[in-house]
């Protein structure tokens, strides 16, 4: 497996989040203004691209991850895990202090798992509840 990272949203990234959240999912509102100013991760297994998010400085080292997407094949093989714990790297390299994340509630125990922690209330997007969750970083 090999991540790359782009500073422009990248067909890959458009095809793994169509595939996963239009269509598997139904989000209809799947691509904003956010997508011009973040960096984008793409895992590719060989040539096929097979995870994808985006990553973004919300406030001086503090930093939103989002659009985590995995294919659905590739499920369960720790992909996810291991493109948070890279972004992770990316950050604190940056000399970042927290990576936050806007998690579906089907997801929040993956996220737990890594580290994350939830925060505040939940609140919907689009029809899907979700809760923001936070994870400290060493410096």
């Amino acid at each position: 497996m090999e991540t790359k990272i782009y500073d422009v949203l990248p067909p890959e990234a458009i095809q793994i989040r169509t595939a996963v959240f239009v269509e598997e999912q139904g989000f209809t509102e799947e691509f904003d203004g956010i997508d011009d100013i973040a960096q984008h991760f793409v895992v590719f297994d060989d040539r096929a691209a097979v995870a994808t998010c985006r990553l973004f400085e919300r406030a001086p080292h503090n930093y939103i991850v989002g659009r985590i997407a995995v294919m659905q094949p590739y499920r369960g093989n720790q992909i996810g895990a291991n493109l948070l714990r890279t972004v992770e790297r990316i950050v604190r390299g940056n000399k970042g202090r927290s990576v936050a994340l806007h998690a579906q509630i089907a997801a929040q125990r993956f996220y737990e798992k890594q580290g994350y922690v939830a925060y505040g209330t939940v609140d919907y997007e689009e029809h899907c509840p979700h809760i923001w969750m936070r994870k400290n970083l060493d410096p």
